[in-house]
């Protein structure tokens, strides 16, 4: 048997690599120079096989060779579920009717909201205005502050409980009434001011207001607030940690899925992980970062799990003794942020801009009600050069803002030295990482040279930087950066989040995270402190950095948990000529004369951007004299129009830069011409998307944007990046956190090419769909989890974890 499977795995790989023989003995990689690209495909063919028992990716990088391969499937010939499970069933059919109407309620429910805010906007703005001298201004906007303060807190909890009352265990289909009113407490809870208090025990306070039955001395650092509250339960003493994802409720196969999250106590929950509903977690237990529990998983009570999916480990996650701490302290410290907040903040916020309004001389004429009118061009020169200014100034003191500040704070937490929660030194903790993760500036520099000047600005120890050109991408976060090394020759493609701050239920440290020498990290990546990897590793996507056993080097490292595969092969060396000697300093003066042009270009597209928002609300206030009563109105007409103008405005500025043409699939250097011409387009913002999640009008976006999507496709915050490469079929369920990302960037090689979603399908929270994936009618791709290049998933099929396999 095993001569024959050997003969027919060897005929396959044979037509993927494109050789008339392969050698049993030969290795896939060092041998043959496949990569992995070329194994997904291999992997494909072999599952269309009725002959041949499925083959992963896992199974291709533990056995290189067909000799081995045959033999490890022969001895597991039950090592393939997905043929063995039932085909998922096609969603129902789409009620486009429904469709229709459940569009028109939301945008009715988002209308009513700009109208309130107006009318609160404006009255509120007259009542200050009536003020005389400073004093009075302060005073009347503490009260006005206040009371908006209180009334936007209170709003999303009033709306919970008599839009929903107590979430129970249920399905419903999207699109639905019951659905309209899942969507509107949604939004309402993501607008809730109590939201800036995240890792403060006030966001405990308001989570418990909402029905979740949270005890005492939980710590919740996560802002992916939990949806269908009364279904979630969390112990005493719990800690979970940044971007930990626990909603309550899933979207599958055009349905809504609501169900429990049970969380006990003294239990560590990591940075990106997800907990579908169904799932619990005994007392005394953890999940490490970037896990998944699936439906119906449980953790028992004292037990380390991580992965995706989660299974047993040895590994302990909580990293840092414990201290001593009170009640009292964290009643001390919610009061503590509170009162400066209504106090200072807020009051602050509302007069000073009032006094600036009235009293800058420009601008007290801009909208005095003896100034020019809206159609003298008088009034658009004057506000073309408030916006100049005013934009060049947020560059100017933002930048010191995020530089220098910081900065000064950074020697008042010492490595390694333990703190208790909420107390000085805590505060200090996170006033660094909120004012140093400004997300504008790494935008502005990544994927270009100026990204090092400016993390070095920060803070990071970048040793001596062997300059690429994009040693980083636009999205790296930490939690201090001063305890952030990364060695040279580094590149890390992007989403990296620099772990270098342990937290338990009672206290937290910060120590330092070092990343080795001439390392690739690829995509969306959790590295914390005491990883053990050090030089000359390929971290993949989505990998989990492990925290035990020897110290790697010289390997790549892919999944959740991690297992080894070649850093890299001959094949992705193809294009190192250009990183070398005079070609390479050569290039790069071309690459950065391209990404200063790209630089500007940004900067311009923003202020624009800017000039028309401050426009529509010049605007407002400059009607507020003429039409008294209805000002309010105007007010929230403004906000309606700026969300109007701000997507048109993107979707243009993208169809321009393409061209009006769909991209094609390339595999280029990243020192190519046309490299740089797609970096231009990432720096194209899209962060006004995700007020669409959830409603009919995403896909309208999508579909402006170059996406070929289906109707009555289903969208609750997906991110697809390289839009023109992608199709998605009619009906699809797209959960919360996903991604369709259909390039990636491995050492200096780019490469791209097309992703086709078929219809009924669905893409689970958090999942990322990698380049040159299909996947059939009906598929269903579990929550986290990382569907690799080149897979080819049949209709019907389960597919789980990372990378992902049938289930």
């Amino acid at each position: 048997m095993a001569n024959g499977t050997e003969r027919v795995l060897a005929e396959v790989l044979a037509g993927v690599v494109r050789q008339d023989h392969v050698p049993p003995d030969s290795h896939f990689f060092d041998d043959l120079c496949a990569n992995s690209l070329v194994m997904a495909h291999f992997c494909a063919r072999v599952r269309k096989r009725t002959d041949l028992p499925s083959v992963s990716m896992r199974d291709v990088y533990g056995h290189p060779t067909i000799r081995s391969l045959a033999a490890a499937l022969d001895a597991a010939p039950a090592a393939s579920p997905a043929r063995a499970a039932a085909p998922e069933p096609p969603p129902p059919p789409g009620n486009s009717r429904r469709h229709v109407l459940c569009g028109v309620l939301q945008f009715l429910v988002f209308a009513g909201y700009c109208a309130l805010a107006g009318m609160v906007t404006a009255h509120g703005y007259a009542w200050i205005a009536a003020a005389s001298g400073v004093v009075d201004v302060y005073v009347r906007s503490l009260v006005f502050g206040a009371a908006l303060f209180v009334g936007a807190c209170v709003l999303p909890i009033v709306a919970k409980w008599l839009l929903v009352g107590r979430w129970r265990a249920t399905e419903f289909p999207v699109w639905s009434l019951r659905y309209v009113r899942l969507w509107t407490v949604r939004v309402l809870l993501h607008t809730n001011p109590l939201m800036l208090f995240v890792g403060n025990p006030l966001y405990v306070v308001y989570l418990r207001l909402l029905g979740a039955r949270i005890g005492p001395g939980v710590t919740i650092l996560s802002r992916a607030v939990p949806v269908c509250t009364d279904l979630v339960t969390i112990g005493a003493g719990t800690v979970l940690r940044k971007e930990a994802t626990f909603l309550g409720y899933r979207a599958h196969a055009g349905m809504i899925r609501t169900g429990p999250v049970t969380i006990g106590r003294d239990v560590y929950v990591g940075e990106k992980t997800v907990l579908d509903i169904g799932t619990s977690m005994g007392d005394g237990s953890q999940l490490g970062h970037a896990s998944a529990l699936y439906d119906g998983a449980a953790v028992p009570a004292g037990e380390r799990w991580h992965g995706s999916p989660a299974r047993r480990t040895d590994v302990d996650y909580v990293r840092v003794p414990p201290a001593r701490t009170s009640a009292v302290r964290r009643i001390g410290y919610a009061l503590g942020a509170l009162f400066p907040a209504l106090l200072l903040w807020t009051p602050l916020a509302l007069g000073g801009t009032y006094l600036v309004l009235t009293e800058v001389p420009a601008l007290d004429a801009l909208l005095s009600p003896d100034s020019e009118d809206l159609t003298s061009a008088v009034f658009y020169v004057e506000a073309l050069g408030l916006s100049v200014v005013g934009f060049a100034a947020f560059l100017v003191f933002g930048f010191a803002g995020v530089a220098l500040v910081p900065r000064a704070l950074g020697p008042l937490l010492h490595e390694d030295r333990v703190y208790p929660l909420y107390g000085f030194h805590y505060s200090v903790q996170r006033a660094i990482a909120r004012m140093t993760n400004v997300k504008f500036f790494k935008w502005l520099c990544g994927d270009s040279s100026y990204i090092t000047g400016y993390l070095k600005a920060i803070g990071y120890d970048l040793s001596k930087v062997e300059q690429t050109g994009s040693n980083f991408g636009t999205e790296v976060q930490h939690e201090t950066p001063y305890l952030a090394t990364v060695g040279s020759g580094t590149m890390v493609a992007d989403g990296l989040s620099v772990v270098n701050a342990d937290f338990s239920a009672t206290s937290f440290r910060v120590s330092r995270t070092t990343i080795g020498d001439h390392n690739f990290l690829g995509n969306h990546i959790v590295y914390p402190s005491g990883a053990r990897t050090g030089a000359n590793c390929l971290l993949a996507t989505k990998v989990l950095v492990p925290l035990d056993g020897a110290v790697r080097e010289g390997v790549g490292l892919l999944g959740s948990p991690a297992f080894e595969i070649p850093r890299s092969v001959e094949r992705d060396s193809r294009f190192d000529h250009l990183r070398e000697g005079d070609e390479l300093r050569r290039r790069l003066v071309a690459k950065n004369r391209s990404n200063r042009r790209t630089m500007g270009l940004f900067l311009v597209l923003r202020w624009l951007h800017w000039f028309v928002i401050s426009l529509l609300a010049l605007a407002a206030f400059d009607l507020y004299d003429t039409y008294g009563g209805a000002a309010g109105l105007f007010v929230g007409a403004a906000m309606a129009l700026g969300l109007v103008f701000s997507t048109a405005y993107y979707v243009f500025i993208e169809r321009l830069l393409c061209r009006f043409r769909p991209l094609q699939p390339r595999l280029c250097s990243i020192y190519d011409p046309y490299f740089w011409w797609h970096e231009r387009l990432w720096k194209t913002p899209d962060n006004h998307l995700a007020i669409f999640n959830g409603t009919p009008f995403k896909a309208l976006v999508w579909r402006a944007l170059g996406v070929r999507i289906g109707r009555r496709v289903f969208d609750d915050g997906a991110n697809i990046t390289e839009r023109t490469l992608v199709t998605i079929g009619d009906d699809c369920t797209l959960a919360a956190h996903t991604k369709v990302q259909a390039h990636s960037q491995e050492d200096g090689t780019f490469k791209s090419d097309r992703i086709v979603i078929g219809a009924g399908c669905t893409l689970g929270t958090g999942a990322l769909v990698h380049y040159g994936v299909e996947m059939g009618d009906a598929a269903v791709l579990a929550p986290d989890s990382f569907l690799m290049k080149g897979e080819q998933m049949p209709p019907g099929a389960r597919w789980g974890g990372n990378p992902a396999v049938g289930r």
